[in-house]
């Protein structure tokens, strides 16, 4: 004989399987209802322990979900037929959740309802097969996935890196968040291939290196090609031509940056910073520009640590306020420790922004007169002077 107890437990095993959920969640032939076997007590139990026999009985008719099913059985120890309970019937995925009496099932299965509401009906297998995709992210972000999903074609970046698609009203560091999902998602759509070929080969998307940065010749007269790729482990060991040396988080900003005299920018250096202990650096001018994020705070911290004299560009509290309208929400933020290296104006930033609901202000979004004419104000101020002046 099981109690409601123990059939709760088989109930909660089946909910882990996904062979299991997907025909029960999404209607699949045959799925409903569920009868789980109770047992009957045996002739022995009756004549030598009745009492536990009863209160087997009245745990079965205590239970409301579902539904129990009951049968008249006769036993020589007693005169009448007894009404026994001999299955535990289900007969929809609410009753199923609810006998599995585990809140952790419960909130798996509320999360779940709102996604496959959201999303397009030929997700719905996979968001009900693989919880790993979505189980520990936003349900925000899950569910502007599904929806990016649902738009994006093959070629649709058109030689743009990912993080530079405006889409959805995404931000840039969305697809390095949900990578793994995008493409799971897109691979319904065709049948496989984003993985096969890769997601950036796929959409046309130029893809970032790790460990590659692409260096520009802002003077055009530095170095043998306007722009090149290179290594941060060349970085690291190299010495530049050049008196000023810009560094910015995002590649995807080269538009914004003028030619300056005497200046090689690196763009796409992003968490990526260890190269800035070269030290031939510390006899250049140096110049960090980042987005006003606790991400780009950080990464100014770590840059400052290495480069101490080093100016910050365009990360400052009035310009957040100022271009506000342009900012969007951090999801998952750096952290809420104050990175060590921040000025104290900086750290003030940097709570501004944990507390904003839209806290996240990128590079890319800042009008490009403005970012122009800040870095042309940074490198004439810090022109040398010349004789006689």
């Amino acid at each position: 004989m099981k109690t409601p107890a123990e059939i709760s437990v088989k109930l909660r095993s089946q909910w882990t399987r996904a062979d299991k959920r997907e025909p029960r969640l999404l209607g699949g032939a045959g799925a409903w209802p569920v009868a789980e076997a109770i047992g009957l007590p045996k002739p022995i139990q009756i004549s030598t322990n009745l009492d536990a026999v009863k209160r087997h009985i009245q745990q079965w008719r205590n239970v409301t979900i579902g539904e129990v099913n009951w049968r008249e059985v006769s036993y020589r120890a007693t005169a009448e037929p007894v009404s026994v309970p001999e299955s535990w019937q289900l007969n929809k995925p609410t009753e199923w959740i609810a006998a599995c009496a585990d809140n952790t099932i419960y909130a798996e299965f509320q999360q779940l309802g709102v996604l496959v509401e959201n999303a397009d009906k030929c997700f719905h297998p996979l968001l009900v097969r693989r919880f790993s995709l979505w189980r520990e992210k936003p349900q925000q972000e899950v569910v502007q996935s599904c929806r990016l999903a649902s738009i994006l074609k093959p070629g649709c970046a058109e030689g743009k890196p990912l993080r530079a698609l405006s889409l959805n009203g995404i931000d840039t560091k969305f697809f390095e968040r949900n990578a793994t999902l995008i493409t799971a998602l897109l691979d319904v759509r065709y049948d496989g291939e984003v993985s096969r070929l890769g997601l950036e080969p796929f959409l046309n998307a130029h893809v970032d290196g790790d460990h590659w940065v692409l260096l520009v010749d802002l003077d055009g007269s530095l170095l043998p090609f306007k722009k090149q790729r290179i290594t941060t482990d060349e970085l690291g060991t190299t010495t530049l031509p050049g008196r000023r040396l810009l560094i910015v988080e995002n590649e995807s900003c080269l538009h914004h940056i003028p030619l300056l005299k005497d200046t090689l920018v690196v763009l796409g250096a992003g968490f990526d910073l260890g190269w800035t202990t070269n030290p031939s650096l510390q006899n250049k001018v140096i110049a960090y520009w980042g987005d006003i994020d606790t991400w780009g705070l950080n990464y100014l911290s770590a840059a400052r640590a290495n480069l101490p004299a080093l100016t910050p560009l365009m990360m400052r509290k009035e310009i957040y306020f100022r271009y506000q309208n342009s900012a969007v929400a951090e999801p998952v933020v750096a952290g809420t420790d104050i990175p060590s290296k921040l000025t104290h104006a900086e750290a003030v930033l940097y709570h501004v922004l944990l507390n904003s609901r839209n806290g996240r202000l990128e590079q890319e979004f800042l009008p490009l007169e403005f970012s122009t004419n800040e870095i042309s104000h940074w490198a004439e101020e810090t022109a040398p002077v010349r004789s006689g002046d």
